[in-house]
């Protein structure tokens, strides 16, 4: 159980850092609260089981993470809607370069 709960905490911790990234940049407002009030719950209950864990335990941490990242980057755009209808486009601002 203590090796699912590892991977389940670095998993939601790195799928929501990685969510949270794509609500501000999409000005996600509501989202971004609900998402940090997840990142922070799924942070202290890696931070409680991490201090304790064994070299199988912190593999299965290590695992969470790129498997993480990963889902937040392919379902954050099929769960959120941009805010005009559709895809911004690529505007360049005053002194940025492509």
């Amino acid at each position: 159980m203590t090796h699912f709960a590892l991977f389940a905490s670095a998993f939601f911790t790195v799928f929501l850092l990685g969510f949270q990234q794509k609500n501000v940049h999409g000005k996600h407002y509501i989202a971004a609260i609900v998402t940090s009030l997840g990142i922070g719950s799924a942070q202290i209950f890696l931070w409680q089981l991490i201090p304790d864990a064994n070299a199988t335990q912190i593999a299965a941490t290590l695992m969470g993470g790129p498997i993480g990242i990963v889902s937040a980057m392919y379902l954050h755009p099929r769960l959120m809607r941009p805010r005009d209808g559709g895809i911004v486009p690529n505007v360049k601002t005053e002194g940025e370069t492509a």
